[in-house]
């Protein structure tokens, strides 16, 4: 137990992100070996609960309870199968200075107890609410854990004290509310936590990245006629999984004229002489993600094409010469255009086509970066951010178009870019 998340064996040491901004970012290999300090996941999962810890204690809430899987993993560092992601069945009680508790789905909470020695055993328990209402409320499921909650949060002296909540089925939140608590959000405070990575989750993102640099070179390779967007949708799979990936959540591949506007998606359409393809590629490796894309013209492009592909990259790459610590997320979205003037009528019809959005656990994280938010909510960018930044531009023959992201990791002085297959230039994929 030596390793256990109890308050006790956490330190204020364990808070310092330990990073060392000196050289490039270093992208590890993705095993454990005895001659490099790759990433050290005990010093992970001590500084994500410190993390949350003190983004409770500067809260009003005594307690969190949890049931994003996202905040489950970065508070218990426990995960089961990407199947539950959306079924709201797992939960994790952080209360008072008590070690998390989690409920874990069946046999995966003796699973915790015999092979994740950093939880207390007794904190894991087995447990399941409504699975989106598949049992229903009548069944006492959400009554029974509800009260169950409520008595761990009694004993830890919480009772008086709001519960924040990240999400929860609707007829859970009844119940915890007859069970006694007050309940509020509690997702603000685990994204506050979270918004600051420390160093191994920055090699985390690092190694993730480096996985879609090589699906990139070999969609580079395979795009021609007679090639399908879900024929490069199923070979990205393969070879991410390959590589290591637990979870490819999606894979955008879009093409002639289904460029413009962007439907965020993938078909069976067969590539053509000349279509701009764009792609972008979701995966986790150990749970930190990736969203990174990439455009291309195949065998041969036209000017308009070309130009709209150099506007795109003229537009992202302002926005990354623009972040350093202490710049609001307000400057760098007005460095993008307005939506009326690239083809939408307001900005929530062009919403995440000039974008930024934090990296972490989760796909969309803190800071998000859009002139249809942060004009007038702004957030300071902060050291130990890590995002992504994406722009888009429609081409003048009104159905191509360009879209770039870049993934960056925000250092003591400035930025550094962790994505890096070539796209300074449209690439030409099989030129003619």
């Amino acid at each position: 137990m030596t390793n256990a998340l109890t308050p006790n064996l956490l330190t204020p040491q364990d808070l310092d992100p330990r990073w060392q901004w000196e050289g490039r970012l270093p992208a590890w290999g993705h095993t454990s070996v005895d001659f490099e300090k790759r990433v050290d996941h005990d010093r992970l999962r001590r500084y994500r609960l410190s993390r949350t810890r003190e983004a409770l204690k500067a809260s009003d809430c005594g307690t969190l309870l949890l049931f994003d899987v996202n905040n489950i993993r970065y508070v218990s560092a426990t995960k089961i199968g990407e199947w539950e992601r959306d079924k709201m069945c797992r939960f994790c009680l952080l209360t008072g200075d008590d070690a998390p508790y989690v409920w874990d789905f069946g046999s995966a909470a003796m699973h915790h107890k015999k092979y994740s020695d950093w939880l207390v055993p007794d904190h894991c328990r087995a447990g399941v609410v409504g699975m989106r209402g598949t049992i229903p409320p009548s069944f006492g499921l959400m009554k029974k854990y509800a009260e169950e909650i409520a008595g761990l949060i009694r004993d830890a002296g919480m009772i008086d004290m709001p519960v924040g909540v990240d999400y929860a089925e609707t007829a859970m939140f009844y119940a915890l509310k007859e069970a006694g608590l007050n309940v509020v959000d509690g997702q603000q405070i685990m994204l506050g936590a979270r918004e600051i990575k420390n160093w191994d989750e920055i090699q985390l993102l690092t190694q993730a990245a480096s996985m879609v640099d090589g699906v990139y070179h070999m969609i580079y390779e395979e795009l021609k006629p007679g090639v399908r967007e879900n024929d490069i949708v199923a070979l990205s799979n393969k070879m991410l999984y390959e590589m290591g990936s637990d979870d490819v959540e999606a894979i955008n591949a879009i093409s002639g004229e289904r460029c413009n506007p962007h439907p965020h998606n993938f078909t069976d359409r067969l590539f053509r002489p000349g279509d701009q393809a764009f792609f972008d590629i979701l995966q986790s490796y150990q749970g930190y993600r990736t969203c990174y894309y990439r455009t291309f013209n195949i065998g041969t492009s036209t000017p308009v094409q070309r130009d709209a592909y150099v506007k795109c990259r003229d537009w992202l790459d302002a926005a990354i010469q623009a972040i350093k610590p202490g710049v609001g997320t307000d400057q760098v979205a007005k460095l993008w255009p307005k939506a009326e003037e690239f083809g939408f009528p307001d900005e929530l019809s062009a919403f995440g086509l000039q974008f930024g959005h934090g990296l972490g656990l989760a796909l969309h994280e803190r800071p998000i970066i859009s002139r249809a938010v942060s004009l007038d909510n702004p957030m300071e960018i902060k050291t130990g951010m890590v995002f992504a930044l994406e722009t888009y531009c429609p081409a003048a023959d009104g159905y191509s178009a360009a879209r770039i992201e870049e993934e960056v990791v925000v250092t003591d002085t400035g930025c550094e870019v962790i994505s890096l297959f070539p796209a300074a230039e449209l690439p030409i994929a099989n030129r003619y």
